[in-house]
């Protein structure tokens, strides 16, 4: 692996990094405070070619690596987790399906909406008894004529009310178990399609995660995503991918937790000096930065395999996904403890990141789920 970012992927990070830092800062707080999805931000976004980063140039995309897309998911989040992870959901779980499994007519109907953000895409395979054990969902689809009849509900789907394209998995086969799960490319305008109850969440408030209820919603037979059984394979390749994308986020919000304690450290006067002057300030923030270097490398490395490694890159996805997120946690809670009471005010940027650096541990595989990953893939 080579070990230095090329001077397309340098571009690409000025690029977004002086984006994300006139465009997303100024508003973030202002989005997370009134739940406010960004879909200005988004439709700036898209202009840039950054909600089609990974789709190929022939559909109207940017066409670029993975390593590209997770600079990008990394310097927006560094600003906004919010817009991060609805730049994450869109590229990796919604338009890279369709890129690796969907037919021609899919490609050439789906990737140049997406592309141009004309509309947003969503992953909806959570049940309220059904996360980590996608194999018990209970969504069903029923092959009638030319459609299929599904019937069921998504829970905590990110960007759910705002959504045009959404990856949905349903049973088709009942006694098949995993092996009788299958994927659909649905429209939120589909009849039987709407969206339920909006959470209240601690944190990435501006993403806006709700729940999907389908009552007989018909989606014509050529929306179905590969073949019939092949869902659970889908969807355990698709979050591979987004889990590299969950790690990049992970970072960006360590690092900006990073950047403001470097900032107050060095302006917060304690004792008659500044409080980057005591040891126990140092260390934590030399801690800080050594975790963040290692979970960045992590990531890259996932990309990089994803890429060009010779088979399944889920190790080295859950191994980044696990050490970011987990990195993401320590790194808030010390930036916290560095800023004293005023970190604890809304007043401070770390109050934020606090709150949204929990949730990389939980969504798109706990914690848990990675380590499950990892010992599986070891001892095998």
């Amino acid at each position: 692996m080579q070990l230095e970012l090329n001077e397309q992927q340098k571009m690409i990070q000025k690029m977004v990094r002086d984006f994300a830092e006139k465009e997303v800062a100024p508003i973030a707080a202002e989005l997370d405070e009134k739940e406010e999805y960004p879909i200005k931000t988004l439709e700036k976004m898209a202009k840039l070619g950054l909600l089609g980063i990974i789709i190929p140039q022939e559909f109207g995309g940017a066409g670029l690596d993975t390593i590209s897309y997770e600079i990008v998911v990394e310097e927006i989040s560094r600003k906004c987790a919010a817009t991060g992870v609805v730049t994450s959901v869109h590229n990796s779980l919604t338009a890279w399906p369709i890129i690796k499994y969907g037919t021609d007519e899919q490609k050439k109907k789906y990737l140049p909406i997406l592309a141009k953000g004309e509309k947003i895409g969503a992953f909806a395979a959570t049940e309220p008894n059904a996360g980590s054990d996608l194999g018990a969902m209970k969504t069903t689809a029923v092959l009638k004529g030319n459609k299929y009849i599904i019937n069921g509900d998504k829970t905590f789907i990110t960007s759910g009310t705002e959504a045009g394209i959404i990856i949905i998995f349903a049973v088709t086969d009942k006694d098949a178990g995993p092996k009788g799960i299958s994927a659909f490319i649905v429209e939120s305008d589909m009849k039987g399609y709407k969206v339920g109850s909006v959470f209240e969440k601690l944190g990435i408030n501006a993403s806006k995660t709700s729940e999907l209820i389908f009552e007989d919603m018909e989606v014509p037979k050529e929306n179905l995503l590969g073949k019939e059984g092949e869902g659970f394979k889908i969807a355990l390749a698709t979050l591979d991918g987004g889990r590299i994308g969950i790690a990049a986020q992970a970072v960006g919000i360590a690092q900006a937790a990073l950047d403001e304690c470097i900032e107050y450290s060095k302006q917060r006067q304690q004792f008659g000096r500044p409080i980057a002057k005591f040891q126990a300030i140092q260390w934590m923030i030399a801690d800080m930065g050594t975790r963040i270097e290692a979970a960045r490398w992590l990531v890259l490395n996932a990309a990089y395999q994803k890429d060009h490694g010779s088979g399944r890159y889920s190790m080295e996805a859950a191994m980044a996904k696990l050490f970011a997120s987990e990195t993401a946690m320590d790194v808030v809670i010390k930036a916290v403890q560095i800023h004293g009471g005023y970190g604890y005010t809304k007043e401070y940027t770390v109050e934020r990141l606090f709150r949204d650096a929990k949730i990389t541990e939980i969504y798109e595989g706990t914690s848990e789920v990675q380590r499950m990953v990892i010992a599986g893939s070891l001892l095998r």
